[in-house]
């Protein structure tokens, strides 16, 4: 019978007119301030799971997980080193590969520009790059040709168009002597775009075609792909390990793991910092309550002398307090997934009105906000953001209950 009760004379308090119109403000407050932060969180969160999805999908789609290079010249026996990492536990599919670092000219124009000599037929089941290819795949590169596929940003900069001819400019080792450079003609046959800083830094040709262009009697590495992309540069100490030549092993963890480390970290800060804004938020429950007992100080002693009890008189202002919160904890998710899912949009609107860019596709290795909303993470944030407002609601629920009726209804001597 009383938690009926309770629930109903909480609940009519909760949307009751105050007399003192600033309880009324403050009770507005706590609200906005609940809504506020569990939105920002929400948003704060997507964002963060928005790069690491980025990161996983984009930036590890071109970037290898795991690299195997000779330390000097090429492999002694490529097809059986080939067999023996596409064999190890955990590798799902294997590359050879040659890596040329040089300069290329198009009249004016310079550009340093890293290029991945690859085996078409085999890089696709390592690498993701061939749906970003405009206007075909790695088909596009030919033996023979000395053909090669850029990134757009880099296109750009050198001001040429598919089926244009550039110059790579190699340096020659000359020992104690100075050397002039090799220039090598090459034929611009393709562009990828990703949207990020790859389109600026990276291009790729046929294996065969650097081969003949450094004098290689094969590839001077082997890229790989793994199950478990986190255990990645673990994986490759091992497969490293098991070959008979003398290698560096590299994994995407020793060039940009610094980058999920960075998104983790931050995911974290933003979980501690924006529910520290919310438990600020709720400590204005906390003064809409201790101000809503003094005002209903008549009304409790009337009830006190009716027969309720203290832990009713405690529960009427839980659920007043309770309700504020639950009203902002659902404005807050109901906006911050709206956001979320929009985030893209939204930026990208920003963007086009202010005629700035927040993420440089010359820095960052993606050039737009990405957004990933987990549900599971909305359910999260908002139980804690609710918990944190009854929690708030505590002390001035034990306050209410220790009102003696007799002071208040002056039956007191």
């Amino acid at each position: 019978m009383f938690r009926p009760l309770l629930i109903f004379i909480g609940l009519r308090y909760s949307k009751a007119k105050h007399k003192n119109k600033f309880v009324s403000f403050i009770s507005m407050a706590s609200i906005l301030g609940i809504a506020l932060g569990v939105t920002a969180l929400i948003v704060g969160l997507s964002a963060m799971n928005g790069f690491e999805k980025a990161l996983r999908e984009q930036m590890l789609a071109v970037i290898p997980h795991a690299e195997l290079e000779t330390v000097n010249g090429s492999f002694k026996n490529l097809g059986s080193s080939l067999t023996q990492v596409r064999e190890h536990p955990g590798v799902i599919a294997a590359s050879p590969y040659i890596m040329l670092n040089g300069l290329l000219q198009k009249d004016d124009q310079i550009k340093a520009l890293q290029i991945r000599a690859i085996t078409p037929k085999s890089e696709r089941n390592v690498t993701a790059v061939e749906p970003y290819i405009k206007g075909g795949g790695w088909e596009l590169l030919k033996t023979g040709q000395r053909s090669i596929v850029l990134g757009k940003s880099v296109a750009l900069k050198l001001a040429v168009k598919i089926g244009d001819s550039l110059t790579l400019i190699l340096p020659q080792d000359g020992g104690q002597q100075l050397k002039s450079p090799r220039k090598i003609k090459l034929t611009l046959v393709g562009l990828f775009e990703m949207g990020g800083q790859l389109d600026n830094a990276l291009g790729f040709m046929h294996i065969d075609d650097a081969k003949q262009i450094l004098g290689l009697g094969s590839a001077n590495g082997i890229a790989f792909k793994v199950a478990d992309i986190l255990n990645a540069q673990t994986l490759a100490r091992d497969v490293g390990y098991s070959l008979n030549d003398y290698l560096y092993i590299k994994s995407w963890i020793t060039s940009q793991g610094y980058l999920y480390q960075d998104i983790q970290m931050v995911k974290s800060l933003m979980y501690v910092i924006l529910l520290l804004v919310i438990a600020v938020a709720c400590f204005n429950i906390v003064s809409t309550l201790v101000m809503a007992v003094n005002e209903k100080r008549g009304d409790i002693a009337i009830l006190k002398t009716m027969g309720a009890s203290k832990w009713m008189l405690r529960g009427i202002f839980i659920v007043q307090g309770a309700f504020n919160g639950l009203v902002g904890c659902l404005l807050g998710a109901a906006i911050g997934i709206f956001i979320a899912l929009n985030l893209t949009d939204i930026v990208k609107f920003i963007e086009t009105v202010i005629g700035h860019k927040f993420l440089s596709g010359d820095i960052y290795f993606i050039d737009f906000l990405p957004s990933h909303l987990i549900y599971e993470q909305v359910v999260v944030v908002t139980v804690a953001a609710f918990f944190m407002s009854v929690l708030s609601t505590l002390y001035p629920a034990w306050r209410a209950s220790n009102i003696q009726p007799a002071l208040e209804l002056g039956f007191a001597h």
